[in-house]
């Protein structure tokens, strides 16, 4: 197991980056920080315009900037179009999660008919199923259960204790946080005077390529048709997608978020924290939808949605929860008048 540790000077960095740089080039870098942190050997960056003042007792040792901000700081500088998207960029290098050597541990149980490349790495205690098949270059960490059939593409990325169950399909560079179950029973019951009678989920999850999803998040399998997760999805921990959801490309979803099941949410949505979804209904593309919303039905307008009311003292909250309850009468008070 090793830990990578990366230096590099900011010559190098501003070529690698296309940037313009303002101070020396050959002050090195050898990790990030924020700007109100970092120290003089690390890179810092300026997106948000609330964090501007900062600027003026930064250490840190260069700071990513957008261009047309050059004359607001005379330190050391890249300055480029989104340094946002540089910050993501560089971020990699300096990463210090471990990598694992390739093969397969001598504690993993492997059956016999699952397919493992050379190039893959298969952790302490992991369980690879009948019949699966692991991509070249992807990790499956520490207690990982990979069902029956499972199908994982390459250079994935599978975190200590998550569950796929059998016959899931993963894309290329998916990366599953720690406890995440993807394949678990939808919640399908019929009711027969009373007694739930339980309906087999026989359907699976497709998940597309570079989709990236949170610690102890679960996403349910289909009930007949497969629950889907396209490519470039981002979602949080602690997430429940119910069975038979479709998500489209490039949507991302927030922590502590709940998606009924046979819910079809569209292509670069964002879903804020909290968000609850029925079941059934559709949401088209580019929707944001901001936290603790709780949508009930179709959205066919791209756009930004909200519900509930925003947090006051509780005196005040109160006094909105009664003139709430009494709407209806001052509506048709309001209607009588009106006829007047």
């Amino acid at each position: 197991m090793t830990t990578p540790h990366m230096s590099i000077t900011l010559g190098e960095l501003a070529h690698e980056l296309g940037a313009e740089l303002q101070g020396n080039p050959a002050h090195l870098i050898t990790g990030m920080g924020t700007l109100q942190n970092a120290q003089s050997h690390q890179l810092s960056f300026l997106a948000n315009p609330r964090y501007r003042p900062l600027l003026a007792t930064t250490q840190a040792g260069a700071v990513l900037m957008r261009a047309q901000d050059k004359g607001d700081f005379a330190g050391p500088a890249l300055f480029l179009p989104n340094p946002y998207v540089a910050f993501a960029t560089l971020s990699h290098r300096f990463d210090r999660t471990p990598t694992l050597p390739q093969g397969v541990h001598a504690s993993a149980v492997v059956a016999e008919s699952a397919e493992v490349p050379a190039s893959a790495c298969i952790g302490p205690l992991a369980v690879i199923g009948e019949g699966a098949v692991i991509g070249e270059g992807t990790v499956i960490e520490a207690g990982a259960v990979i069902h029956a059939r499972v199908h994982i593409g390459a250079n994935c990325r599978i975190r200590s204790h998550v569950v796929i169950y059998h016959d899931c399909v993963l894309g290329d560079r998916v990366n599953i946080h720690a406890g995440t179950i993807v394949g678990g029973d939808g919640f399908g019951f019929a009711n027969e005077r009373g007694v739930w009678r339980k309906i087999a989920q026989i359907g699976r999850v497709v998940i597309g390529d570079d989709v990236d999803i949170g610690a102890n998040t679960t996403i349910d399998r289909g009930a007949l048709e497969d629950t889907e997760i396209h490519n470039g999805v981002i979602i949080d921990n602690q997430v429940q997608i119910a069975h038979n959801v479709v998500i489209g490309a490039h949507t991302a979803i927030a922590a502590n978020c709940g998606v009924s099941g046979s819910t079809r949410i569209g292509k670069h949505c964002i879903l804020a924290g909290g968000v609850g979804i029925v079941g059934h209904i559709e949401i088209c593309d580019g929707v944001q939808i901001t936290g603790m919303t709780m949508i009930t039905k179709s959205i066919s307008e791209p756009g930004s949605y909200s519900s509930g009311t925003a947090f006051d003292s509780t005196d005040n909250w109160k006094k909105m929860a009664v003139r709430l309850r009494r709407l209806d009468e001052l509506a048709q008070r309001v209607r009588v008048l009106e006829k007047t």
